[in-house]
């Protein structure tokens, strides 16, 4: 079936954005500042952890990973939408929409169970500190990161699927800035009921599952900590998990409204603008909320430039 849609469906036009006129410029200048800041971020926090032994524990492995897996989601759509606000040019071909529903799909999976991971580990660390350098060994911390990549990547590829199986016999035109499932499911004829389902069946298994996951683990973390006799401890405790919980709510959020609701509720300019928060801003709360304010981190960031400046000299 995708064979036959490739062969009489040549590509898709974007619309996103379309309406603001003279304002693609200014959206141009901030989006690209956005991206610029989230892709060095990223990019030097996992550096950073990298190069720093310090920094070679289970809690900064997933972080690193978290900052690759984002990094890989907003190359695959932000430098696309950048070129349409700049250049006008606003189509995709066939092939390129399904390579990047397929992407953006498998790294935004891959960033739900990494979170979930990320939950696991401060369970571990707060409720079983004694045991924490054993239970998160090397090993199960690897098995872990390769078990969040794959899972994203396979249920990445089930929702392309899902949608390219369809026919799409009607406007070429898709309501929005990148090859979301919600924008590309409308274009399709038929009874898309099915489809419908399916995504939001695989929707539910990532979303609810890897939230419930985290819930029980914080469930556990907060009753840990509220039995901490000290207010200082329990506001250090607390704290290792603040950034990571800030993180959580405002993904699975957008994530949450995006793709657990009916066909019927999209709305154009309201999606559009939930999908520029997890597609612009959430990735850049990575790096600026849950590593640039860690101490640690920024010790290391110190010891890293100060570092430079002493080879240049």
């Amino acid at each position: 079936m995708v064979q036959k849609n490739a062969t009489c469906w040549k590509g898709f036009v974007f619309l996103g954005f379309s309406s603001f006129g003279e304002l693609k410029l200014l959206l141009f200048t901030l989006f690209f500042s956005l991206y610029l800041i989230t892709l060095t971020s990223n990019v030097f926090i996992i550096v950073v952890i990298r190069l720093d032994s310090y920094l070679h524990t289970p809690m900064y492995l997933f972080l690193s990973f978290l900052s690759f897996s984002e990094t890989c989601y907003t190359l695959g759509i932000i430098p696309k939408m950048l070129c349409g606000l700049a250049m006008g040019n606003q189509a995709i071909s066939y092939a390129g929409c399904v390579a990047q529903m397929f992407f953006s799909a498998s790294w935004a999976c891959t960033n739900c169970f990494l979170l979930a991971v990320m939950g696991f580990d401060r369970y571990v660390a707060i409720c079983a500190p004694l045991h924490y350098a054993s239970r998160m060994n090397p090993t199960l911390c690897c098995q872990l990161v390769i078990a969040s990549f794959l899972s994203g990547y396979l249920f990445g590829l089930g929702m392309t699927l899902v949608i390219f199986r369809l026919s799409f016999c009607s406007s070429h035109e898709i309501q929005h800035f990148f090859c979301d499932t919600p924008p590309v499911l409308s274009l399709a004829c038929g009874d898309t009921a099915p489809s419908e389902l399916g995504i939001l069946i695989l929707s539910l298994v990532v979303l609810l599952v890897s939230f419930i996951f985290i819930t029980i683990s914080y469930t556990y973390i907060l009753a840990a900590i509220l039995r901490i006799p000290s207010a200082e401890g329990r506001k250090k405790a607390f704290s290792t998990c603040a950034s990571h919980f800030t993180v959580v709510i405002i993904h699975y959020g957008c994530a949450s409204f995006m793709y657990l609701r009916p066909k019927a509720s999209y709305s154009l300019e309201r999606d559009q603008l939930i999908a520029v928060t997890y597609t612009v801003v959430t990735p850049l709360l990575n790096p600026m909320v849950y590593s640039l304010r860690n101490r640690a981190v920024q010790t290391a960031l110190k010891n890293a430039f100060q570092g430079s400046l002493l080879g240049k000299r």
